[in-house]
């Protein structure tokens, strides 16, 4: 054994070295996060402690005045709410976000006001149909007036045709000139193995795709050339209740005006009720639960039903040029203050409806004047970090999403700034009044790697990042971030979650089904008494610190494998995708 000391005494030497190099590694790593710790105090907490309450409460106050009318786009409320964000950012420091100068983009629109009636024949009866009660119709093509006549009616399921998963709702049946009737949302197909829960290699399982959206239910009928498409309304599936559609469809809508002013879309977009849905199959002989049991096999082809539809709508128009009010704070660094971290909420709401009794104007004080606060409650935070982020941060309060996001979606299709230099998109819309919660909803999760930057981010308030609970309602495709998804920008819309601190287990379950239930889209949206914002607070510390943090290294976020941006962001970047994989997150 004896012979074998001077090896075992080199190694525990060696071993020392490395338990004292270990020593130093472990040292040098306290150091640095005690560094990072102190820039983290100096530079990052003033800026934190500048978002507070009662300030987001001024600032959402303000703007959910009456004085601003219900914000709607084109109105007298525009104007109000233009001039008061570009006071603020003025007031706040920033810079015009506009390279022309200013601190707006005009959004070249029209607005349209329906006056449709409608008639539907079903199996030799009159329907009786009441606008808005029992349906909404609206024609986007930019005409005074639209007519069909006795169109024939087909039942096309939930009208997708996606040959990734092989499923064809139109089976080569032709639909021009006619009338097609579609279900809600994706087809809920059952996990063969298990029937309690959905296919996830079909449409996404329970998380809904885009062919469930709306906005992608017309665009195939237009493409197929219908004259008419009809969506029925459920409220399960759909998220929120027939007001929620009755509501927004008969005032004043918006478009954008396309140079063919619009004349390849569908003559009528619809919705009807589910109550009416059933009164019109049933004339038919058919059943509508029969139907839609019908329409989540891949065997579905389309229903002929004994029925006819006529429209008429008169429309009153006006070309307007909407503003998207945008603010910026240039980065430091001189080789990155040319790329973008861009925070978007939405300026707009449902503006006022003199045809009412008392009360006319839908305050949106949730939605969305606390996000667009939120956005301005950031915007001063930023400005107070002694070292400002290396890239440059934009600040976009966009018009129109009630409208089917249209703000957004014309900055995202005629980008003041290159999209392939805008690194991440964060969203902010209807914030939490409800008080602090233990986690992060991410909508749309599973998406981009801004989770992973979230997740690090809620651990220093001692928070978890979670999937939202219901991805089948599509949350995902129903706010702004979603037009910078699809140019590819990596985008990041989150909550507070569903936990809340010291609380009921059930407490934001019952706060989230009143508020969409009793006020969302409704007059009574308004600021109230027991509100709690101190969970805003704290979401709105977190977006300021993903976005610093986005801002200030080096590689850019991606789209995970799997999500439907991923290819058109590195198609917009042109670059192989190993050397994406390289040079990116």
């Amino acid at each position: 054994m004896r012979k074998h000391f001077p090896l075992m005494a080199m190694i525990g030497l060696l071993a020392l070295s490395c338990n004292e190099s270990s020593r130093e590694v472990d040292q040098i790593e306290d150091e640095t996060a005690a560094v990072t710790a102190a820039e983290d105090s100096v530079n990052l907490q003033p800026a934190l402690q500048s978002i507070t309450a009662e300030d987001l409460l001024r600032r959402t106050t303000v703007l959910a005045s009456d004085a601003f009318e219900g914000r709607s786009p084109a109105t007298p409320g525009e104007d109000s709410t233009v001039n008061y964000l570009t006071r603020q950012f003025k007031q706040i420091g920033l810079k015009p976000g506009n390279p022309d100068g200013t601190y707006v983009q005009e959004v070249p629109m029209f607005g349209y006001t329906p006056q449709p009636t409608a008639t539907i024949k079903a199996g030799g009866k009159n329907v009786k149909l009441n606008f808005p009660s029992d349906y909404v119709a609206v024609t986007r093509q930019y005409v005074p007036n639209i007519d069909i006549n006795n169109s024939e009616m087909v039942f096309v399921g939930y009208g997708i045709v996606a040959p990734e998963y092989g499923w064809d709702d139109y089976k080569g049946v032709d639909v021009k000139g006619k009338t097609i009737v579609m279900l809600v949302n994706d087809p809920p197909i059952p996990d063969p193995s298990d029937t309690q829960q959905l296919d996830s290699t079909m449409f996404g399982g329970k998380a809904m795709t885009y062919y469930g959206r709306w906005t992608y239910k017309y665009e195939i009928a237009a493409e197929k050339g219908a004259a008419a498409a009809i969506i029925i309304h459920e409220t399960g599936p759909a998220g929120y209740p027939y007001e929620v559609i009755s509501g927004s469809h008969s005032r004043e809508g918006f478009e954008i005006i396309a140079p063919n002013k619009n004349m390849d879309r569908a003559k009528v977009e619809a919705w009807i009720t589910e109550g009416k849905a059933r009164e019109i199959f049933s004339a038919t002989g058919k059943s509508l639960e029969q139907m839609k049991q019908a329409a989540m096999k891949k065997d579905f082809k389309p229903v002929p039903l004994d029925a006819t539809a006529s429209f008429s709508i008169k429309n009153k128009l006006r070309e307007v040029k909407s503003k998207n009010v945008i603010a910026k704070l240039e980065g430091a660094d001189p080789k990155l203050k040319d790329e973008y971290v861009v925070y978007t909420a939405h300026w707009d709401h449902l503006g006022k409806d003199p045809g009412l009794e008392g009360d006319q104007i839908f305050n949106g004080a949730l939605d969305n004047a606390t996000g667009t606060a939120g956005l301005l409650e950031i915007a001063e935070a930023f400005n107070k970090m002694k070292n400002k982020p290396k890239r440059s941060i934009l600040f976009l309060a966009v018009t129109a999403e009630e409208k089917g996001l249209l703000g957004s979606k014309y900055y995202a299709t005629n980008p003041l700034y290159p999209l392939e230099k805008t690194v991440a998109n964060i969203n902010m819309d209807v914030l939490n009044a409800y008080g602090p919660t233990e986690d992060v909803v991410v909508i749309g999760y599973g998406n981009s790697t801004l989770e992973e930057v979230l997740a690090d981010a809620a651990a220093k308030q001692n928070r978890r990042i979670v999937p939202e609970a219901s991805p089948e309602k599509g949350s995902f495709y129903r706010s702004d971030h979603f037009e910078f998804a699809k140019q590819g920008v990596p985008a990041l819309y989150a909550k507070s979650g569903v936990v809340a601190r010291n609380q009921p287990a059930d407490y934001v379950k019952t706060w989230q089904e009143r508020y969409t239930a009793e006020d969302y889209h409704k007059l009574s949206d308004e600021v109230r008494e027991d509100w709690n914002l101190e969970g805003a607070v704290e979401d709105l510390q977190l977006f300021l610190r993903v976005g610093n943090k986005v801002a200030n290294t080096e590689k850019y976020p991606v789209w995970k494998a799997g999500t439907e941006f991923k290819a058109r962001r590195e198609a917009m970047l042109d670059e192989p995708a190993d050397s994406v994989k390289a040079k990116y997150q």
